[in-house]
């Protein structure tokens, strides 16, 4: 499954111009806010028209200002994950969920198809219960339920984990994950690093409405400097091993790092596989600089 997607848009008092392809696994959408993120994935999800261009999903074209072609929300294969959840207050959990398997005219497949996707996400015996009533974590999955009954075959999430626990969280990244080796293609935007690093196989930076840098989570985090100046960062333990390199700790950069990548080569550090006794003095001089970079 492809996407391609090739649009331009006036947004107030700048214009937005995005250029991405996504193919298999998660493609994140990283930038500050107002850069035109989300516009990106309304567009593509046709709850956005965009001035000119086209938008193409599997050879099918969604948009294309040329030929006039705008496809209905309804008609494009794309599920859409609002920010804010977007649930019917005065509805029941299950009844949130059967929104979505409106096409389906059997009332009891109907009822046993939202049901299945209850118990795919963990809320069995919340069935009659309404959005007011369910936690932060649980209203994501009711709706990331909802969007999945309807079978669409590209996910495009904003802020899929924002607000939620360190536990959620990673429930939610490997829901994500699974998701995407069943055959989904997966757009995310995402403020946070980590789950950009965790999460995506690729990664496309925006700034002031236009693509800024894209590549693997290693290719675009491997430039610390150029992120900073336009207000980002990088995973909190690439951020760490800069601090340390910057110190003269011989790290060794050959890839993005993990907490866990990053702990095993200060172990082999520390016990003098790479260099001896000296390097332990090396990294209690790097505190100073690691404070200084916020780790």
């Amino acid at each position: 499954m492809s996407l391609i997607v090739d649009i331009k848009k006036r947004l107030g008092s700048f214009s937005l111009s995005a250029q991405l392809e996504a193919g298999e696994g998660v493609t994140g959408i990283l930038g500050s806010s107002g850069c035109g993120k989300s516009m990106t994935l309304k567009c593509i999800a046709g709850i956005e028209r965009p001035d000119s261009g086209h938008i193409e999903l599997d050879g099918v074209v969604l948009y294309d200002s040329r030929k006039r072609i705008d496809l209905h929300p309804q008609q494009r294969r794309v599920g859409y994950l609002f920010q804010n959840y977007a649930l019917f207050p005065n509805m029941t959990l299950r009844q949130n969920i059967l929104c979505g398997l409106r096409n389906q005219t059997d009332k009891a497949q109907r009822v046993k198809e939202a049901d299945d996707m209850i118990a795919m996400m963990g809320l069995q015996g919340l069935e009659k219960h309404r959005p007011y009533q369910l936690s932060g974590g649980q209203q994501r999955r009711v709706a990331f339920a909802g969007v999945l009954a309807m079978e669409p075959e590209v996910l495009v999430l904003d802020e899929p984990m924002a607000g939620l626990d360190p536990a959620a969280r990673r429930d939610f990244l490997g829901l994500i994950d699974r998701l995407h080796r069943e055959g989904l293609t997966v757009v995310m935007v995402s403020h946070s690093m980590d789950d950009l690093a965790n999460c995506c196989d690729r990664i496309v930076v925006m700034n002031e409405g236009a693509v800024f840098a894209e590549g693997t989570p290693a290719q675009v985090f491997a430039h610390a400097d150029e992120l900073k100046s336009i207000g980002l960062g990088v995973p909190a333990a690439q951020r760490m091993a800069l601090a340390l390199a910057k110190a003269g700790v011989p790290l060794r950069f050959d890839g993005l790092y993990t907490v866990e990548s990053l702990a095993d080569e200060l172990v082999d550090l520390l016990i003098g596989r790479s260099g001896g006794p000296s390097n332990v003095a090396d990294i209690a001089k790097s505190k100073t600089v690691a404070r200084e970079e916020g780790c």
